[in-house]
């Protein structure tokens, strides 16, 4: 049942405290938010208010002044490579096949080329790519580029994603499309995902919480969560047909009113 999630969340942030790079001012104090098994969840803010900057401590990259990082209820604070990062760009290299580049975690984690090819065709055909294992990344749409690089980030193993603006780059039909997509693919594999994005429209529509992150860190002051809205989109409704109800009106509006726009 959507909205339904595990006692124990796979990822759980509490009480973070950040800076940038050498900054003694914090960019964001005092941050919790949690994102369930199988749960899809967003993280809303304006430009500059540390949404970034709150996924690198979630993954690892950074450490922050002060509180914690859970994984499955194990503190993971600092360590990296529990939970897998997209960002926004698909970063294919050009010189390899596409079944070469989403190979490259396995390969890198110590699997032979042959092992690592042999762990990812079947999952072509999951990830709507059948038949393009041998195509260059020249060769493939943006939305395909994009679904090969969320096929190599499934297979660095981990079952918490976090999304760093992954449907920015596409135009306006294949982005819908993708945001669909991946949805229904991370529900029957169970995905824990934590979006950020500054589309308001899209996050109501992916997401079955979305956390409203608000303040002006150049300005002094730190940002924090000031909202949680849940989304109530009923299991099998489109985005497409969710976005022409009221249900989807009044959540944005929530959202909106929260970041003060």
């Amino acid at each position: 049942m959507r909205g339904v999630v595990d006692e124990v969340p796979a990822l759980e942030a509490r009480r973070l405290t950040l800076a940038w790079s050498g900054d003694e001012a914090p960019v964001v104090r005092g941050v919790s938010l949690h994102v369930g098994v199988g749960e899809s969840v967003c993280l809303v803010g304006r430009s500059g208010c540390g949404k970034t900057t709150i996924l690198h401590a979630l993954s690892g990259l950074t450490r922050p002044r002060a509180g914690s990082v859970l994984l499955h209820g194990r503190d993971v604070t600092g360590v990296p490579g529990d939970v897998s990062y997209m960002l926004q760009k698909d970063l294919l290299l050009p010189s390899k096949r596409i079944i070469d580049n989403v190979c490259l975690p396995l390969v890198l984690s110590g699997e032979s080329a042959g092992e690592a090819r042999a762990k990812a065709r079947p999952l072509f055909g999951r990830f709507g790519l059948e038949g393009c294992e041998d195509s260059w990344p020249s060769e493939l749409s943006g939305g395909m580029r994009q679904r090969a690089a969320f096929l190599r980030t499934y297979l660095m193993g981990n079952d918490v994603l976090l999304l760093d603006e992954p449907f920015s780059a596409l135009d306006a039909i294949t982005r819908a499309e993708m945001r669909s997509w991946y949805c229904d693919m991370a529900r029957e594999l169970r995905l824990a995902t934590l979006t950020i994005t500054h589309d308001v429209d899209e996050a109501v529509g992916m997401a079955q919480r979305i956390y409203v992150l608000t303040g002006d860190p150049r300005a002094g002051v730190p940002s924090r969560v000031s909202a949680e809205v849940r989304v109530g989109r009923p299991e099998g409704v489109s985005f497409e047909e969710f976005a022409l109800s009221h249900e989807f009106l009044a959540c944005k509006r929530e959202v909106l009113e929260a970041l003060g726009a």
